[in-house]
């Protein structure tokens, strides 16, 4: 089982629940995804409300997707980094593989921090860091200015399934 975990991205705000990139991507690997986002959570959010979905679902695999919320908040990258290097070793420990989606700042390029890459590389996981800027600089793929539409999350979709076989987490 996958545990697609983050904020508004991971939830699908912007698509109905069957267009977000969890649903999608689970029918294009075959594999039950769980939807587990919470819009407007930040990462110290996330981070305290892990364990329980990890205890629940006992996931195989975690697709780890927050950040930009701290971002917009300006809360600090350093604190959000902290974060997500604290989710990726408690799913570590628990003997989950991560991969790791980048949520680009708001900008003029919409790329995320360096540091999503400076973890994925740590940590040795995959890391998708491009596709959501990518969606949101295209109007047509995008519901608001910070969430795709369904055909939006369909490339996110599309690139993580690309990823997960690539990487061998399928």
């Amino acid at each position: 089982m996958v545990l697609a975990f983050g904020d508004s991205l991971t939830y699908g705000t912007g698509a109905s629940e069957q267009e977000g990139y969890p649903a999608q991507l689970g029918q294009m690997i075959g594999r039950r995804v769980v939807q587990s986002g919470v819009p407007g959570e930040v990462t110290s959010q996330a981070l305290a409300r892990l364990p329980g979905e990890l205890d629940e679902y006992s996931p195989r695999l975690l697709l780890l997707c927050t950040g930009g919320n701290d971002f917009l908040h300006r809360l600090g990258k350093q604190q959000a980094a902290a974060n997500l290097r604290a989710m990726v070793r408690l799913a570590k420990a628990r003997n989950i593989d991560v991969v790791l989606i980048g949520t680009p700042e708001p900008s003029l390029t919409l790329s995320p921090p360096s540091f999503y890459g400076d973890i994925a590389a740590e940590f040795h996981i995959p890391y998708e860091g491009s596709v959501i800027g990518e969606v949101l600089r295209k109007p047509e793929l995008k519901s608001d200015p910070v969430h795709p539409n369904a055909s939006g999350y369909r490339i996110v979709a599309e690139r993580l399934a690309v990823l997960l076989r690539k990487s061998g987490a399928l």
